[in-house]
Order: C-alpha cells, then sequence, then structure tokens
C-alpha cells in the first residue's frame, strides 16, 4: 500500500509517500513560485521514485492551521488526484503530530481519527 502526504502548512512544502517498507520525501520552500508549479513538483517527486499515481491507495493533506493561499492549493490538488483517480483521500491538522512524523498520520487513520473526503481547512489568522 502506498500513501501520498502532502504538507504546505509549514515553512516547506513536504511530499512524502511511505509503504508498508519504506518512505521517499521530498521538501521544497513554501513559497508563491512553489505554489505556481506545485502540480509539477509533485509529479516529479513522483517520477524521482518510480511511483505512479494509479498506485496511491491513499492521500493524506494537511488542513492547517496555515497559509490560506499554502492550504487552498494542497487541498485542491490533493482533491482533484483523489477524484480523477478514485484515491480514498484524509485530511489530517498540524496538531496531530509532532515534528515531521507522519508515520502517526497513518496510525491516526488506522483508528478512524481523521476526517475522510471532508477536508476543512483551518486558515491562521
Amino acid at each position: 500500500m502506498k500513501n501520498l502526504i502532502i504538507d504546505a502548512t509549514k515553512e516547506e512544502v513536504f511530499f512524502s509517500v511511505i509503504t508498508e517498507s519504506q518512505s521517499y520525501t521530498t521538501t521544497y520552500i513554501n513559497s508563491r513560485e512553489n505554489f505556481d508549479k506545485f502540480i509539477y513538483l509533485l509529479l516529479i517527486f513522483l517520477k524521482n521514485y518510480k511511483i505512479e499515481l494509479k498506485d496511491i491507495e491513499k492521500i493524506f493533506v494537511n488542513q492547517g492551521p496555515g497559509k490560506l493561499s499554502s492550504i487552498r492549493t494542497s487541498i485542491s490538488i490533493a482533491k482533484a488526484i483523489a477524484l480523477s483517480k478514485n484515491i480514498s483521500l484524509f485530511g489530517f491538522n498540524s496538531k496531530d503530530f509532532d515534528g515531521k512524523d507522519y508515520k502517526k498520520i497513518l496510525k491516526l487513520e488506522n483508528k478512524n481519527l481523521l476526517n475522510k473526503d471532508l477536508i476543512k481547512p483551518h486558515y491562521s489568522s
């Protein structure tokens, strides 16, 4: 099972694919320029690790809190991919884990503690 995690709520845009035995991660600066090419950066990340969208079973996207443009872009891309490829979509919040231990997100999903398909953005004030 391959899980895609997208987090653009912090100073870096974070992409990760986690499987049962491996994880692949990359980050980009959270900037306007990178949001203009967000989908391109995501597809390049997947291509670099020879992962196809059809192999992704679940997408997890950080709902915030964070900057409006960061959250809107990442949620929009995650929703578009999930709808077009019939992939389960889950939302999580920054408070759900500490640091960059994104494997905890998968544990929360296994306990049914994440929002499925109903993504509710939380913007910073």
